[in-house]
């Protein structure tokens, strides 16, 4: 038995020197560009280059959910052009519902009216009324909208439209994610417009770094709050501290709470969030720039599968931070 264990030695170590040996072979792949509005930022190790697969994952993305290609399927829907769904819009959909539950309705995808009046508003400086707001208001709602069993759209009136923008990114992410691990690729780092999921090692032993922003007024200032080391993480921020508009002192924030049809007047900045997947973390970090921070923290103790890092104010106008205890360890300024 003795020799078994020797041969059994012998593998073992052959194993070793070959996975070594194979892991330095890979190449740290990097690729970047213009998509959604924003740019994306890909890094895996990997001997080939997917560069074009994966633009071409993020462009179907793009047919199925912006609502500035006009041939998309969310806009076919908001033109009432077609009310047939697919099977990325449909992912999105439902998932988007279960968060707007969860939140209390905190997180609509029909709220994108209200977003558009506020901020046509703001530019101008001139704020639509109250009058303007409920007129809008019978419109907003996500649970006037539904999928019946053949996948198409029910709408209770065809001047409802949606908009996946709050959570389009993160899916966007997660798509490009499972590309990537659909061909062998377990090491990689996947960001679009902020919006992070890594998985695996940059290197032998050495862990992929994720930073989140300081909320500063500055949108060229790219100081770092705080930073943690992961090997797999979904992570979602969403942040008031560069959309606001003020007007006789007070400060009104573009994220707008689609169960009053105003924009939020609280002291949270930003809101990290971190999900099983990116999708998830977005919507709800979306979710908790409407609520702030105590309904925020109520919500994270009724759901522990997410996790935050709250940036908020004081009475005092100090910045602060808060996390929960599932929150990693993380180097803070």
């Amino acid at each position: 038995m003795k020799w078994l264990k020797i041969v059994f030695f012998l593998f073992l170590v052959a194993g070793s020197v070959y996975i070594v040996a194979h892991n330095r072979e890979l190449v740290l792949q990097e690729n970047s560009g213009d998509i959604f509005g924003t740019s994306y930022h890909v890094k895996y190790r990997s001997q080939v280059d997917y560069g074009d697969s994966l633009l071409a994952v993020m462009k179907e993305v793009d047919a199925s959910l912006s609502i500035f290609n006009p041939e998309s399927t969310v806009s076919l829907v908001n033109q009432n052009r077609s009310m047939r769904s697919d099977a990325l819009f449909r992912e999105v959909f439902q998932l988007s519902q279960q968060v707007s539950e969860a939140t209390g309705g905190a997180f609509d995808c029909t709220v994108g009216p209200l977003v558009n009046a506020w901020g046509f508003g703001f530019k101008k400086g001139i704020f639509p009324t109250q009058e303007q707001v409920d007129s809008l208001l019978k419109y907003i709602g996500y649970k006037n909208v539904v999928l019946n069993t053949d996948g198409n759209v029910e709408k209770k009136d065809t001047n409802i439209v949606l908009d996946f923008g709050a959570i389009a990114k993160g899916y966007a992410v997660d798509r490009v994610a499972k590309f990537l691990l659909e061909h062998g690729v377990n090491d990689y780092v996947v960001e679009i417009g902020g919006e992070v999921v890594a998985n695996g090692q940059k290197g032998v032993g050495e862990n992929w770094t994720v930073g989140i922003r300081y909320p500063s007024d500055n949108p060229d200032d790219d100081e770092i709050q705080g930073t943690f080391k992961t090997t797999k993480v979904a992570l979602a921020t969403s942040g008031n501290y560069l959309n606001y508009y003020e007007k006789d002192g007070k400060k009104y924030a573009h994220t707008i709470d689609p169960r009053l049809g105003r924009p939020v007047q609280h002291s949270l900045l930003s809101a990290s969030v971190i999900a099983p997947d990116c999708a998830t973390a977005d919507a709800y970090a979306t979710a908790f720039m409407v609520v702030g921070v105590d309904e925020a923290k109520r919500i994270l103790a009724q759901n522990k599968d997410i996790s935050a890092f709250l940036i908020y104010a004081d009475a005092q106008g100090k910045i602060c931070t808060w996390h929960d205890n599932r929150w990693p360890v993380m180097s803070e300024k």
